[in-house]
């Protein structure tokens, strides 16, 4: 029997930087399914943006994270996770004074399916 399973991890997924400061480990990268381990330090984020098909699970490993909505915010910490459905406005920040380390799960896969707003 041949395994099809393969490990992923921050070692051999395929790297990137966003916002000039944060770092991203595409851990599994498939048009259905995206699983995305990112660091963000103190004081940086991402621009307010939306998905039409996406829906997005941010869980935090370690650090204080705060996602931004057109109705308020939402802060949390390692061991919870946020939902954020499709045509939602949101903006993941680091408002802490210590790396926030946090898994982006998305289905389907955000490529070509994001629109910024500013």
């Amino acid at each position: 029997m041949t395994i099809k399973a393969k490990i992923s991890d921050t070692n051999n997924a395929e790297y990137y930087i966003w916002g000039e400061v944060c770092d991203g480990w595409h851990l599994l990268k498939t048009p259905d399914l995206s699983v995305i381990q990112e660091r963000v330090p103190p004081g940086a984020g991402e621009v307010r943006h939306f998905h039409t098909k996406a829906r997005q699970y941010f869980y935090v490993l370690s650090g204080q994270a705060t996602l931004e909505f057109n109705d308020g915010e939402i802060s949390f910490g390692a061991n919870q996770g946020v939902h954020v459905e499709p045509g939602v406005h949101h903006r993941f920040k680091n408002v802490g004074d210590t790396d926030v380390v946090f898994m982006v799960i998305s289905s389907p896969s955000t490529k070509g399916d994001r629109e910024n707003l500013g």
